[in-house]
């Protein structure tokens, strides 16, 4: 072990270890409590209790990832060093030893499950079993191509379902669709980015990069980026939304999602950014804009629409 292990690690060095980018993931999680605000059936408000437990879930996956993200770089430190960008992790890099790694992850996880007592039975269940689908996916799956991808997809169906369950709201299957298929795509981008970017060297780095190539990777893309706008579409007009929402108007927002896609096949394909989504999504500035306006959108239409409507 190198003297960089054996000493006291930096601070920058444990916080870099717990992958604070990738909290970004967990936006995700207030979207039940977003979309329950223009449903007359669930007389929600932005009062201090649901956004508060909401916020709380966020925060307690981004605990609970954490965890699962330094166990992972504790079991893929090898494939790691052979990596051009996660040879530099802190505990690739030896900056941060094995054993302050595993101590760390142990207590992540603890402080999540617990902390998510706190808050509500059903957001242990659900902060469980994504725990669970995450530890098998680092000691197995993420060996076995395409159950790689869709297992973390299924992390993001997980987050909704735990905004959906602390605020005690309905969500509907459609939005749990559309997250799976966002989450889908952008997997796909990565796996594509990561096959041309290690080449010949790809399944030294993830042994389920050899059973993928660029021509495959390219029309799984194409498939779930269309079944994503379908999807989305369809949710927006089902009659089931319209007589929720009391409007066909939420189909307004497909234009957004339409442009979204568009832009990160854009940075996919001709700026070679689909390594990184986290980071992209944080620093396009297209994309924060039209994330923005999409907010705003749906917004107006909820209070455009919701005086005229009576609550059963």
């Amino acid at each position: 072990m190198n003297a960089a292990a054996t000493a006291r690690p930096a601070l920058a060095d444990l916080v870099r270890t717990l992958r604070p980018s990738q909290w970004t993931k967990n936006f995700v999680v207030p979207a039940a409590l977003f979309f329950a605000l223009g449903d007359p059936a669930q007389p929600v408000t932005l009062s201090a209790g649901p956004v508060l437990h909401v916020l709380a879930a966020a925060l307690l996956f981004c605990v609970v990832s954490s965890g699962i993200y330094v166990f992972n770089d504790l079991r893929d430190v090898v494939q790691d060093r052979l990596h051009p960008l996660k040879r530099l992790r802190p505990i690739a890099a030896g900056r941060v030893s094995p054993q302050v790694g595993w101590t760390l992850a142990a207590l992540l996880l603890a402080a999540g499950l617990t902390g998510a007592l706190l808050v509500s039975l059903r957001l242990v269940l659900v902060l469980g079993v994504y725990a669970v689908l995450q530890v098998i996916y680092t000691l197995w799956l993420k060996q076995v191509a395409l159950l790689d991808v869709l297992l973390i997809a299924s992390g993001f169906v997980l987050r909704a379902l735990a905004g959906a369950v602390v605020a005690d709201v309905y969500i509907s299957p459609w939005l749990l669709i559309c997250a799976f298929l966002l989450a889908l795509f952008l997997a796909l981008c990565k796996r594509r980015h990561e096959k041309i970017t290690l080449e010949d060297a790809a399944e030294n780095h993830r042994a389920a990069l050899e059973h993928y190539d660029q021509r495959l990777l390219d029309q799984l893309i194409a498939i779930v980026s269309a079944a994503t706008l379908v999807c989305y579409a369809i949710y927006t007009l089902w009659p089931e939304t319209v007589d929720k929402f009391g409007t066909h108007a939420l189909s307004l927002t497909i234009p957004f999602v339409l442009f979204g896609l568009f832009r990160y096949l854009d940075l996919v394909y001709r700026h070679e950014q689909g390594g990184h989504p986290e980071r992209t999504l944080l620093t396009d500035w297209p994309l924060l804009v039209n994330l923005a306006l999409y907010g705003v959108c749906v917004l107006v239409i909820f209070a455009l629409t919701r005086p005229q409507r009576v609550l059963p």
